[in-house]
């Protein structure tokens, strides 16, 4: 394992020479002079290249940090400028991590100062010439970090935060309210905070960018983890939603049972009918469902499919948009319909203007 030292040079010497490398393929920059490892610990930037444009002798400082993660990213820059503004005054900013979300490209963007990471993104001015360069790859330690911020127990999390994002949370509140650890927050929490979609006031953590988080998720969405199942049923349109409402409203039922996707949606924000009708539910839900809808297998032709969840969290967040009738979260029910084909993103695009609309 290695050290923090040894771990931070290394990013250095990774960002160096992906400089060298992206500053050589331009034929108009002639690269005079390199200063890398020899710079001393007060110097108070990390790289510094001197070069010449069109005959003219520019130099490149660069601050390397080995997160992006927009807060550390604003700090970063806040640095830079001042070293630039009291001590090499024509010189062009650039900061340089492993990798820069759209986020933290943006934040360079707004401080003036180049950038360049690991993964091929960049952007330079430099007088008379300009590069900029974008990919859409993620390293996979960032692709990672986003799955641990939505798995289970921390989606529960945000979930909770979401119903509310102006709320502000204490740690101990809000683990109670997502029925999680208290580990389980402060992982989120650190999440958030990094990525700059909540902030802390006096009275705790509240979300400040919902709408990031929300897109974010739904880029890097799985649904939940269950056995999928397909039935048929004979009930069709009011006699159906007469049976489910029977069913989900039944005081002497037990389990656990919810319409998802577009069957949620139906009642949440309505867009479009669809011929199969979805839910979730737990081997006792199940049970009840097969009997009230008068499920029977199929192989083929099914209209109701019902996923058995592994992980009951979602069932946390219903809610009951009409006496009777249980659903999966707006939330939820987005996140579904967003993964479910270009119908369902359509049907979630008109759930998210019609429901997940928050004010700043």
């Amino acid at each position: 394992m290695l050290k923090i030292d040894d771990s931070v040079k290394n990013v250095e010497r990774q960002a160096a020479a992906a400089l060298r490398v992206l500053l050589e393929q331009v034929p108009a920059i002639q690269l005079l002079a390199f200063e890398h490892e020899a710079l001393s610990p007060d110097h108070g930037v990390d790289i510094v290249a001197h070069f010449e444009v069109y005959g003219r002798r520019q130099a490149l400082v660069c601050e390397v940090k080995s997160s992006g993660q927009p807060r550390h990213v604003r700090l970063a820059l806040l640095q830079l400028r001042d070293y630039v503004m009291n001590q090499a005054k024509d010189a062009v900013p650039v900061f340089i991590a492993p990798y820069l979300s759209p986020e933290a490209q943006a934040l360079c963007r707004e401080h003036e100062v180049g950038y360049l990471d690991l993964e091929g993104n960049a952007r330079l001015a430099l007088d008379s010439v300009f590069i900029e360069r974008q990919v859409a790859s993620k390293p996979a330690v960032e692709r990672r970090e986003l799955r641990s911020l939505f798995k289970p127990k921390s989606a529960q999390v945000l979930r909770v935060m979401l119903r509310d994002p102006q709320r502000a949370w204490r740690v101990t509140e809000l683990a109670e309210a997502a029925e999680v650890s208290l580990g389980h927050v402060s992982n989120v929490r650190v999440g958030l905070l990094d990525r700059e979609w909540a902030q802390v006031s006096s009275e705790g953590l509240y979300l400040s960018e919902p709408d990031a988080l929300l897109d974010e998720w739904r880029d890097a969405y799985e649904p939940p983890v269950g056995r999928r199942m397909s039935f048929y049923t004979t009930l069709h349109g009011s006699s159906f939603e007469e049976a489910a409402r029977r069913v989900m409203g039944s005081r002497h039922a037990t389990g656990l049972l919810a319409m998802a996707s577009f069957s949620a949606a139906h009642w949440l924000a309505p867009y479009g009918r669809t011929g199969t009708q979805y839910f979730y539910a737990d081997d006792a839900g199940l049970e009840h469902l097969r009997s009230g809808l008068k499920l029977s297998s199929a192989s083929k032709g099914e209209n109701v499919t019902v996923t058995l969840l592994k992980d009951l969290g979602v069932f946390r967040d219903t809610v009951e948009p009409t006496p009777g009738v249980t659903c999966t979260s707006p939330v939820q029910t987005y996140l579904d319909l967003a993964a479910a084909g270009e119908r369902g993103r359509e049907a979630a695009d008109h759930l998210r203007q019609e429901r997940l609309k928050w004010q700043k």
